[in-house]
């Protein structure tokens, strides 16, 4: 079972770098592009934070895969 992100997606809509959203949320860029590419499951606070940032729920932003 794999996290699938659509942290990209959301980004490009509001025209946010991943550096942009690593800052509002706390965290390094590196942690943003692991993110975007699977590589690391976030935190619940931090996929709140997120969320919360790209204006949208957590379950918009991730969801799980069967992999």
């Amino acid at each position: 079972m794999g996290l699938k992100t659509r942290i990209k997606e959301y980004r490009a809509r509001l025209d946010m770098t991943q550096e942009d959203l690593a800052k509002k949320v706390g965290v390094r860029r590196e942690t943003i592009v692991h993110m975007e590419k699977g590589k690391y499951n976030p935190s619940l606070k931090l996929a709140f934070d997120i969320a919360r940032v790209l204006d949208a729920t957590v379950e918009e932003i991730f969801s799980f895969t069967d992999e």
